[in-house]
């Protein structure tokens, strides 16, 4: 997928302008590029929202950004292609507390940040390029609440065991555990100590763990996920951050071990 410099469909007449803090665009690229290096925003007067899928179809994200993870917004119906690998080269450019503006260029279709005395111009990504693909709908059994913190300490414990991670939950905890040829680690937590725990029975999945590993890692520190799983089905993770004006939906298919 290659960039057009000037990519122009009507840009007079999709148009937006918007404001925000550098640690905000940080944070969502952050999340985004743990599956994705190229992205479609579909933008409204409302917000931006963005549905991917890596190349192996293995995970899928669903982000939603308000128009209050913003400090000033506007915009018209519109879809930008972007290269996030460009927009962190942006974003190396301005401090946390900076804020940034982000606005396209209605001659070129460009689109300009501006940081300060600062002032890049970016070719977008032809839209009609990305697929639109369709979130299903799961109701899965267990839902768990947990500190992005917990989940961290328990990847950096299995990150050289093994390549895939099995999540268990009953009634009374969540455990998440990895097992090798020769070694084993698990994390196991009780109800008292998780934000939420709620299901019926015990379910049990395995995943791969590279990919749960690097949206954990991706997630502000404090934050606490919402944990949706079943048996053999594909997990979600549901979390916000930007006090909660940008909310994430990330979906990751299991592992079916064969007879």
């Amino acid at each position: 997928m290659s960039a057009t410099v000037g990519y122009d469909d009507s840009p007079s007449q999709k148009q937006f302008s918007v404001e925000l803090k550098s640690d905000t665009l940080k944070g969502l690229v952050n999340i985004i590029s743990a599956l994705v290096d190229e992205v479609k925003f579909s933008i409204t007067p409302e917000g931006m929202t963005l549905k991917a899928v890596d190349a192996a179809h293995v995970a899928m994200i669903e982000v939603k950004v308000d128009k209050g993870a913003f400090e000033s917004y506007y915009a018209e119906d519109c879809e930008i292609g972007l290269d996030l690998d460009k927009v962190k080269g942006v974003l190396k450019l301005a401090s946390g507390v900076d804020l940034m503006r982000m606005e396209q260029d209605p001659s070129t279709g460009r689109l300009v940040f501006k940081i300060g005395n600062i002032t890049r111009e970016m070719a977008v990504l032809d839209p009609s390029s990305f697929s639109d693909p369709k979130v299903p709908d799961l109701h899965l059994k267990a839902n768990i609440g947990i500190s992005v913190d917990e989940l961290k300490r328990g990847i950096s414990a299995a990150d050289t065991i093994s390549d895939h991670i099995t999540m268990k939950a009953n009634p009374e905890r969540f455990e998440l555990s990895c097992e090798g040829d020769t070694d084993s680690v698990s994390l196991s937590v009780e109800k008292s100590a998780l934000v939420d725990l709620s299901t019926d029975s015990e379910v049990c999945s395995m995943f791969p763990l590279d990919y749960f590993s690097n949206i954990i890692k991706a997630v502000p520190g404090g934050t606490v996920i919402n944990i949706e799983l079943d048996n053999d089905y594909p997990m979600k993770l549901l979390f916000g951050i930007a006090d909660k004006h940008v909310s994430v939906n990330y979906l990751l298919a299991p592992r079916i071990e064969s007879e």
